[in-house]
């Protein structure tokens, strides 16, 4: 079964993913909808209560209209039987029921209020009075709430990002802590002012603050007495390997001893190799630094293999390094090679940068993923099931690599075979040539 994961709009920049545009586009969204919902109800209360205070005033007018009318008395102005400009619908209803009416409509482009009654001989008096002030009044009022409703969005956005911003400044340093952490910085803590008052209320970013530096307590006590489990074996080991090697030696000749010595010496390899994780775990290995050219330095430590490995010098340089932790770091990166892949072997420096290349199967999947692991055999192509290795040798080029302060990074060919990239710092280098 195939599980479908949703994700963004690609035409949608990477900013629109954040806590903080989705807070504000929310704010403002919501403030706009309350605005227009509160406007129009505001708009249509008042623009009711203004017609009704007219229709009032114009059947208030027209009653003393009607008294003048019955009495002979000459007409207002605004007073008018039957006149021309009189609204049909308004004039139908009059006669056709008798009754009074009212109607807000427009006159030479001008809002007025009409109210009607009948009177004898089918006929209208019509009462017409201005309406201009009032729906003046009305889009002032209309404008007010426009205005109004801006300056809330504006100051309620404004003091919403402000309180989410403290938030997302909160989880951006936790965000930060959790990357030092999983780069190996198991001191890294978040150590949040509100986790650190047990009596005072906590929000989440707190609470995962909190848990986050639970966490990195319990990880770093585990990972601790790992070390130091793994440094008190290898030490106590030492002793028996060493009688060990020293009965070997006195056993005859012959393929029992010669496999006897032969297992030793891997054994006395993997516990020498398990020291030195231990110390580089322990963070305290320190490089010895001093000016080597590079070139026959990474020659050197080929020739210390002992293997059929091929050296390219592309461009050389004077490095400020570790001799000893660069050639452990180039031995290993080799060895790997030839035990793992297939000749040709190369090692070519182009400084600052050394790659050795093999032409086998490539790196597995969860070494280029996860990086080197210990005791995790390496496999892949058609080595697939047989143990190669335990995984210590990268995993030591690795950290003397960090003791060094380069990046080893490692790939696979776009033809075939692995490729194990050492890029030693530029400022020394560069620090180095200058001298």
């Amino acid at each position: 079964m195939r599980t479908l994961r949703l994700r963004p709009p690609r035409w949608l920049p990477a900013w629109t993913a954040t806590l903080y545009w989705k807070t504000a586009v929310f704010i403002t969204v919501m403030c706009c909808l309350l605005a227009t919902v509160i406007g129009i109800l505001v708009h249509v209360l008042v623009d009711r209560q203004t017609q009704d205070r007219a229709r009032n005033t114009a059947l208030s007018e027209l009653d003393r209209s009607m008294s003048a009318y019955v009495a002979g008395d000459p007409l207002d102005r605004n007073v008018a039987v039957d006149p021309p400009d009189l609204p049909v619908p308004l004039r139908e209803m009059t006669v056709r029921r008798h009754e009074r009416g009212t109607q807000l409509a427009t006159h030479r482009g001008h809002p007025v209020m009409w109210a009607t009654t009948p009177v004898a001989g089918g006929k209208v008096l019509a009462v017409r009075l201005d309406y201009s002030e009032q729906a003046a009044s009305l889009r002032g009022l209309d404008g007010a709430i426009i205005g109004s409703s801006a300056a809330a969005i504006v100051v309620t956005l404004g003091a919403g990002l402000v309180s989410v911003s403290r938030i997302t400044r909160r989880l951006h340093h936790t965000a930060r802590v959790a990357r030092r952490i999983s780069t190996g910085d198991l001191d890294a803590r978040v150590h949040d002012p509100r986790a650190r008052c047990p009596d005072r209320a906590q929000d989440e970013a707190a609470a995962v603050a909190t848990a986050l530096d639970a966490m990195a307590a319990s990880l770093q006590t585990r990972l601790h007495s790992e070390q130091r489990f793994t440094a008190d074996v290898s030490h106590e080991l030492r002793t028996p390997l060493a009688g060990l090697h020293s009965a070997a030696e006195l056993l005859p000749p012959g393929r029992p001893t010669d496999m006897v010595r032969d297992r030793v010496r891997t054994l006395r390899g993997l516990t020498e190799d398990l020291l030195e994780i231990s110390r580089l775990d322990a963070q305290v290995e320190s490089a010895d630094l001093d000016i080597h050219q590079l070139g026959p330095l990474a020659e050197r430590a080929v020739r210390a293999t002992g293997t059929a490995t091929e050296v390219r010098v592309v461009r050389d340089a004077c490095v400020e390094t570790d001799r000893r932790r660069l050639e452990r770091v180039l031995g290993n990166l080799v060895a790997n090679a030839h035990k793992h892949g297939r000749p040709p072997v190369v090692v070519t420096v182009d400084a600052p940068v050394i790659t050795v290349r093999d032409h086998g199967d490539g790196y597995p999947a969860y070494l280029l993923d996860q990086g080197p692991q210990r005791f995790r055999s390496q496999s892949g192509g058609s080595d697939v099931g047989r143990r190669t290795g335990h995984g210590l040798g990268l995993t030591i080029a690795t950290g003397q690599a960090h003791v060094l302060g380069a990046t080893l990074r490692f790939a696979n060919a776009p033809d075939g075979g692995a490729i194990a990239e050492l890029r030693l710092p530029i400022s020394r280098s560069r620090g180095a040539e200058q001298q």
